[in-house]
């Protein structure tokens, strides 16, 4: 993903239960549920996103597409922004595309035909322009190769409406590339590890983890698995422009002044300092 990406391996290991055995929380949980609750915060997305095009264009956006879309949240929390809008998710994933519509329909209802769910391809699978695309959670960074790359961007703009915009999501700094290192983050009922693997140097091939564990002392391991290239900023934005956007702006997390820590929002920079670990958009305007 972004929860279960094509990057993503999911190992759900069923186990035969003894008779009287207590069932774990790890037995119990709901893989996609988890990670919406750690990882997303699609309402934030939806407000970025909007601000992001008003500034550029005068007006609200109404249609979303995201590829990668994986348990949809952002697609459901785009439909519920607005009445009028409508969202179109693209995934590989055939059991968590299954999960989403089911999601869908829960929190939705008769609106939820305001979103489209598509198995297919990031890179074949057309549509009508949209007015916003994104790829979400790092999830275009399991195309390895620059040729890859570029030619996933030229698909993107063919597919944003003019005006419009694709905005992408990416990591870094010298802590991003430690291996074997784990940052947890405790959410009362569970808590979120994420694995730092292994990190190649001479390709910038990186192998990342997602793991829960539960206060009752079950983990679910390598809930999520990736295997990715961490492309930098400069990169991502030679690309786009390469692949004829207009623009490629790029958009940092801002920092609180006494902490330093990450406020969540991000503002327009042209350059920034070397942070151990950042965050940031990069935003082709069409």
């Amino acid at each position: 993903m972004s929860g279960s990406r094509a990057s993503a391996q999911k190992k759900k290991k069923k186990k035969k239960k003894s008779a009287g055995r207590r069932v774990t929380r790890a037995e119990r949980a709901d893989l996609f549920e988890l990670y919406e609750r750690s990882v997303q915060a699609p309402e934030v997305d939806v407000e970025f996103f909007d601000a992001l095009y008003v500034e550029r264009f005068g007006e609200s956006p109404v249609s979303l597409r995201e590829d990668f879309c994986g348990s949809a949240a952002l697609c459901r929390a785009w439909a519920a922004s607005s009445a009028e809008r409508t969202a179109v998710g693209v995934d590989l994933d055939k059991e968590t595309l299954d999960w989403a519509r089911s999601r869908l329909q829960r929190e939705l209802g008769t609106e939820a035909e305001r979103v489209q769910l598509t198995e297919g391809d990031v890179r074949t699978t057309g549509g009508e322009s949209v007015d916003v695309l994104c790829a979400q959670n790092f999830s275009y960074f399991v195309f390895e190769e620059r040729k890859e790359l570029r030619s996933y961007f030229e698909r993107c703009r063919e597919r944003v409406a003019e005006p419009g915009i694709f905005i992408v999501d990416l990591f870094g700094g010298y802590e991003s590339i430690e291996d074997e290192r784990e940052d947890v983050t405790d959410h009362g009922d569970f808590e979120y590890v994420w694995e730092q693997h292994r990190y190649d140097p001479i390709n910038a091939h990186g192998i990342y983890k997602i793991h829960f564990r539960f206060p009752d002392g079950s983990t679910l391991l390598d809930a999520f698995v990736y295997e990715w290239r961490l492309w930098t900023i400069p990169e991502v934005r030679e690309l786009m422009l390469e692949a004829g956007f207009a623009a490629a702006d790029v958009y940092w997390e801002d920092e609180d002044p006494d902490t330093g820590e990450g406020l969540g929002s991000y503002s327009l920079q042209t350059s920034a300092a070397c942070d151990p670990a950042w965050n940031a958009y990069v935003v082709g305007r069409r």
